[in-house]
Order: C-alpha cells, then structure tokens, then sequence
C-alpha cells in the first residue's frame, strides 16, 4: 500500500504527473531526493550522519512547472517544507530578513505540523471534554452538599422526593442525548475561547535581532489585555472551537517541540526559488549594480545549505541534513555566475524545458487541477453547465504558444490570461443574463472572444 511516508521513486514521479505535464527529468530528481530521505532515515546507525542530501539546482523559464513541483511535493512529503523568494533576503549588517530566518520559518512550521498531528490522536477526549463544557453551559451543575451522595437508579427514581442534584444530572443526560443526537446544533451558547490575535512586532537588524522580535512578541503580546474573549455562537461553531482548545491542553507541548526539532534536521525542505536573482551576472569589468548584497547574500546562504546551527525560538536547529532545492530562470545570470562555493553545494542541476503547443494541450486537459475543470467547476455554481469540444482545446494551446512566441514566454501562466478572457463575457453575464443550461465552448466561441486579441499585437501585449 503507498503512503505518504515510503512512496518510492517512482510512486512519486506518478503522483507528480497527477498535476504537472512533462518535466521527466526534474521528477526524476525530486523524486530519487525524496526517497533518498527516507533511505537514510532507515540505513545503518554508524552511517547514518555521514550520508548528506544531495541538494537540486532546477533551471527553467518561468511557468514551467519548477514552482508546482516544489508545491506538490511538500504535499507528498509530509515533511516540514518552505518555499522561499531568494531576492527577499539581505547580506547581514543591511535592512532585511537575514537567511538564517528561513530555518526559523521552517521549524515554527514543523512545530504546526507535530501538534496538529498530536491534536489528531486526542481528538476523542477533546470531543468528551467540549461535550462536558457544553453541558455545563446548558445546564449548569449544582453543587453537592459534602458528604452528601445520590441514587441514580432509574428504577427508584421518584421526581417528586428527588433532590437538586438528580433532577439536575437527569437533565443532564437528557440534554446529552440531544447533543449527540444533533437537535441542538443551532442554539445559541456564550461561550470564553483565548484570544489568538498578538500585536505584531517584528525587528530587523543584524546577528539574530529578528529573532529577538518574536521573543518580545511572545513576552508582551498580551500585556494590557485579557487573554479571553467572550463570543455568542451556535453550538455546531461553538464545538469546533473548543475541541481545538481542549484538544491543545491534552498535548505535551515540550515533547511537541522536541519531535519538531528532530522532524527539521531530518526530514526538513526548503524550496529556494529565484536563487538566480542573487548571481551576479558576468557583464565586464567593474561591474557593481546597485544590488551590492546579492554576493554578500550567496555567502550568507552558503553556511546554511553547508551544514550549521541556528538558533530558533524553540532550540538549536542542524542544517546538515536539510534538503536545500533552489530554483530559477537564469535568463540573465548563470549557474556559473553563482559563487564557486555555492555551485558545489547543489550538485544536481536539471533544465526544465520550455513549453509545447501539445504541453498546453494536455495541461489544459489532463491534470486534476487544469484551468478548463476549475471553471467549469465554478460555472456550475451558478447552475450553469459548460463543456470543451477537443478542438476548442487545441485551439486554445495554440493561441497560448503563439503569443508566448511572438509576446514574452510565461509559461503555462499564459493559460490563465487566456482564460480569463475567453471567459470575461461570461462570467459577467452569469447568473443575470444566463442563470441555467448548457454552454458548448468550440473554435468558433474561442476565435471569437480572443481573436481581436491575438491580431492585435500591441493590445496582446497587455491584456494577454
């Protein structure tokens, strides 16, 4: 049976064609990466630590496909996973996030995923805990004298000698009943839920002084104001939010924590996108844009893909064992461009190519996700039924290739441009105009809400 946890290479690639068309050598990479986490995971205790990821440089135009890849396999992964913009970081000593803040966003993620999971397995005793409270509300219980008991025989039972606190537990068990029975799920409970809102604070500087925000947030967050709020809700809302209250108290938190640790420096990823943002393109002499940090950048990356420890607000994270996969388009700069350094330190490089006219035909028909499902989907909403002959199909892939060719080349985000014109009319007569039936979209619809379009050039430019 395929889970998650040891899906094998192949598995994988299958799984990927689910959502990306092409791109055969870049799932075969992400894929061998993948399984190769749960390999050393599983492999001999002496050489275990020796055995270091063999990170990935994706080359590629943009929109085709090297985002989508890292988005579905954090999916599959169910390993702590970050996808990060390169140019959003600063060389240390300038105004900015600093690189080792990426470890950081990835270990808080880990530390979601751990307690979610632990909530997952109590989910059963939070549910009896927020049924109880529930109870409590409806029926609030009444204070037994000390050393005074009851009979809750109902075979006694006699309501006219009963005592408050059986009448109140008999009431109890009734209002029990119609819980679980569902026939009270729209009545109207106040209920006390803690506050999640904190003032956001943040600092940037050098040397961990971003780090030293989210410490002071945590420490004055709720300084002046109550941790708790009172709110009026039906009791359907109202449960969900107190199971995940008392699903939260039933979890160790420290040993939470610690599984998050140990989950990053194993099993983390980080999807570094726009990496060649930061190369220094080779123009000539002297050359010095005003990006003077993109090389000061690179230097910073290169402990943390190299192997080092960081300081998180949970514990001291290892980057050894971290996948690192950067990608990017490189139309200006090169891999090569890249300090030497880091080159070595993504040792598998693999070109993505550009999209086909027949690319576009199957991305808009094959995958789960293609652009022609989703508007269909949200059409249907409207009671409004549409439907693609296979030439229409066709005809939209070969619009998407020739503007790309003759415009700029996006990708398959030119499909979503394209779309959305060829639906503009629609969308805007639905449900006023249209509000029922059947829409058959042909060549003859397609060439006609797009072929001013396409003709102009100029107009093209911005609009497709």
């Amino acid at each position: 049976m395929i889970t998650e946890h040891n899906l094998t290479p192949q598995q994988i690639v299958r799984e990927l064609d689910k959502y990306i068309v092409g791109q055969k050598e870049a799932k075969r990479s992400v894929s061998i990466a993948l399984r190769n986490r749960w390999r050393r995971l599983n492999s001999r205790e002496e050489i275990r630590e020796e055995i270091v990821p063999n990170n990935i440089l994706l080359i590629g135009p943009t929109g085709v496909g090297k985002t989508e890849i890292a988005r579905r396999l954090a999916k599959l992964a169910m390993a702590p996973f970050l996808k990060v913009e390169a140019s959003k970081f600063t060389e240390v000593g300038y105004v900015g996030r600093d690189v080792e803040s990426m470890i950081r966003d990835l270990t808080d993620i880990a530390v979601n995923m751990v307690k979610q999971e632990m909530q997952d397995r109590v989910k059963e005793k939070a549910a009896d805990a927020v049924e109880n409270r529930i109870l409590d509300i409806l029926i609030p219980p009444v204070k037994k004298p000390s050393g005074v008991g009851f009979s809750s025989d109902k075979t006694d039972f006699d309501p006219t000698k009963a005592s408050d606190n059986e009448l109140n537990e008999r009431t109890r068990e009734r209002f029990r009943e119609k819980l679980k029975n569902g026939e009270l799920e729209d009545r109207q409970i106040e209920i006390e839920v803690k506050n999640k809102k904190t003032p956001m604070m943040q600092v940037f500087g050098p040397g961990g002084m971003e780090e030293m925000g989210m410490n002071l947030q945590d420490m004055l967050g709720n300084v002046g104001k109550s941790n708790k709020s009172k709110k009026k809700l039906p009791i359907s809302e109202a449960r969900e939010m107190l199971l995940e209250e008392e699903a939260e108290k039933l979890i160790d938190h420290d040993s939470a924590v610690q599984e998050a640790l140990e989950r990053v420096q194993k099993q983390g990823i980080v999807f570094i996108d726009e990496i060649d943002k930061i190369a220094e393109p080779s123009t000539g002499a002297g050359k010095s844009g005003p990006d003077v940090s993109r090389q000061g950048v690179q230097r910073d990356l290169l402990p943390i893909v190299e192997g080092s420890t960081v300081n998180t607000k949970h514990g001291i994270v290892k980057t050894d064992h971290i996948l690192f996969i950067g990608s990017g388009a490189f139309h200006v700069s090169k891999p090569s461009d890249m300090i030497p350094e880091l080159q070595g330190r993504f040792p598998i490089r693999v070109e993505l190519n550009s999209l086909t006219e027949d690319d576009f035909y199957k991305i808009l028909s094959e995958p789960k996700n293609a652009l022609t499902k989703q508007y269909e989907a949200m059409l249907e909403t409207e009671g409004v039924s549409i439907s693609f002959t296979d030439e229409a199909i066709r005809e939209l892939a070969k619009i998407a290739a020739e503007v790309n060719a003759q415009v700029e080349n996006i990708g398959a985000r030119r499909l979503h441009t394209i779309m959305s014109s060829l639906f503009d009319e629609l969308l805007f007569a639905v449900p006023d105009d249209i509000s029922s039936g059947e829409i058959t979209i042909d060549p003859t619809y397609v060439n006609k809400q797009l072929d001013s379009l396409v003709k102009d050039k100029d107009l093209s430019h911005y609009i497709l």
